[in-house]
């Protein structure tokens, strides 16, 4: 159990590091495409991201929860959870009681849902980016654009690094319920 949670801790925080990674260099790209000014380009590429991050986290958490829904109460849920990672409930019984094998209550990806994410990802985005540029710039059209082109550029990115992490995610869990005991 205890490793599990270490396991997960761990997968979190190299999630989140590798979008801070991903970010910074768009970041920074962008911002100099559109000012000509490394001096600039390296504040908000530096400045931007930690506060993204940061905010990345947050919705991260938040689309984490959507998704994974508990359809029971969370002290079934957790009792359950339980009892499936000690072994103590058989496959036949997870099947019978969820229709499925395993005890998460994730509900399946749709497009819409996909969308949705991406979307409010944007919003964010666009809010945070507006606000550490114009407090680097002071300059509320240079703000705009890098507000407006950049996070269209990191939204693309986003998506991508979403993706990725759902598919590194499902074959883990993949192979966890191949080697898992029977």
């Amino acid at each position: 159990m205890v490793r599990e949670i270490i396991s997960s801790a761990r997968r979190l925080a190299l999630k989140i590091a590798s979008y801070g990674v991903m970010h910074l260099i768009v970041a920074i790209a962008v911002a100099y495409a559109l000012t000509r000014d490394w001096r600039i380009a390296l504040a908000v590429g530096l400045v931007e991201p930690i506060f993204q991050t940061i905010a990345y986290s947050v919705h991260d958490r938040v689309w984490h929860r959507i998704e994974h829904r508990r359809m029971r109460s969370n002290l079934e849920e957790a009792s359950e959870a339980f009892t499936a990672r000690l072994g103590l409930m058989s496959p036949e019984e997870q099947s019978r009681a969820h229709g499925h094998i395993g005890h998460s209550h994730a509900l399946p990806r749709s497009f819409k849902q996909i969308a949705l994410k991406t979307m409010t990802y944007g919003v964010m985005h666009f809010v945070v980016a507006v606000s550490v540029a114009f407090a680097l710039t002071r300059d509320i059209g240079v703000a705009l654009a890098i507000g407006l082109i950049e996070p269209m550029v990191q939204t693309v990115f986003f998506t991508v690094h979403d993706r990725v992490w759902s598919r590194i995610e499902a074959k883990r869990e993949a192979r966890r319920a191949s080697v898992a005991p029977v």
